[in-house]
């Protein structure tokens, strides 16, 4: 299975399940991803989501094997804007998420980070939105979701840069809200313990301040216009030949 899903108490526990590809996101995966989002909706016993990766990568993004074949804006459009609304998904789940970041998250994994509430990270975590390099934007959303999470300087210097930061870098920038240098998940039960309190109720009522916020500010439409641009980009040569260049590696 490419999603490992657990119950944990009250948090449900998703672990994406793709370590020899680094967790790279292909359609079996945005299939899971899309019913496990409309099953957390209708169960009442969960306070939080965290996502972790298998292995020792969080998220590599999509899966560009899988995806390179997409040669035009049109058919680009429809893959990106697909795993863009399970991103929007995520972050309107009614309890709080977290994004257990385990090693590295890249491309399209700092996009899913970005839809949690809280991002925690080992130490070793390397953490980069890389779309630039490949000559494209964020094309599930993210530049939208990350300006929504952090200031505006420290998101446009993640964008614009298309650096790889470590966990303590992206913690000054107020991506990763804490850098765990012990066992991961021991570190991440030990924060929701001292940090959330137990009624689910609560969780729901301030996390429905926050949705209440992004309805209002047109999230939903600002992330498909992103995801439009990108799709644009997406059909350029300089895209194309940056993706086999990387598929050559």
């Amino acid at each position: 299975m490419k999603l490992l899903v657990e119950r944990k108490e009250n948090v449900m526990w998703i672990t994406l399940n793709r370590p020899k590809n680094h967790n790279a996101i292909d359609n079996e995966m945005v299939n899971a991803l899309e019913k496990l989002i409309k099953k957390i909706r209708g169960e009442d016993w969960i306070k939080c989501v965290v996502i972790a990766g298998n292995g020792k990568s969080f998220c590599a993004g999509g899966d560009l094997e899988e995806f390179h074949g997409l040669k035009t804006e049109k058919a680009a459009y429809e893959m990106l804007e697909r795993m863009g609304r399970v991103l929007y998904d995520i972050m309107m789940l009614p309890v709080p998420t977290v994004a257990l970041i385990n090693g590295a998250a890249i491309g399209g994994g700092c996009e899913l980070a970005t839809a949690c509430d809280y991002r925690f990270a080992s130490k070793d975590a390397v953490i980069g939105f890389n779309q630039g390099d490949l000559g494209i934007i964020t094309g599930w959303g993210g530049a939208a979701m990350l300006h929504e999470k952090v200031c505006y300087y420290q998101a446009m210097t993640m964008l614009c840069s298309a650096h790889r930061f470590s966990a303590e870098k992206a913690s000054e920038y107020g991506f990763v809200n804490e850098v765990f240098s012990d066992d991961l998940i021991k570190s991440c039960y030990k924060w929701l313990d001292n940090m959330i309190v137990p009624n689910i109720e609560v969780q729901k009522a301030y996390k429905a301040v926050a949705i209440r916020k992004w309805e209002k500010s047109n999230l939903r439409e600002r992330m498909k216009e992103e995801i439009t641009e990108c799709a644009r980009l997406w059909e350029s040569e300089e895209h194309s030949q940056a993706i086999a260049a990387f598929l050559r590696k």
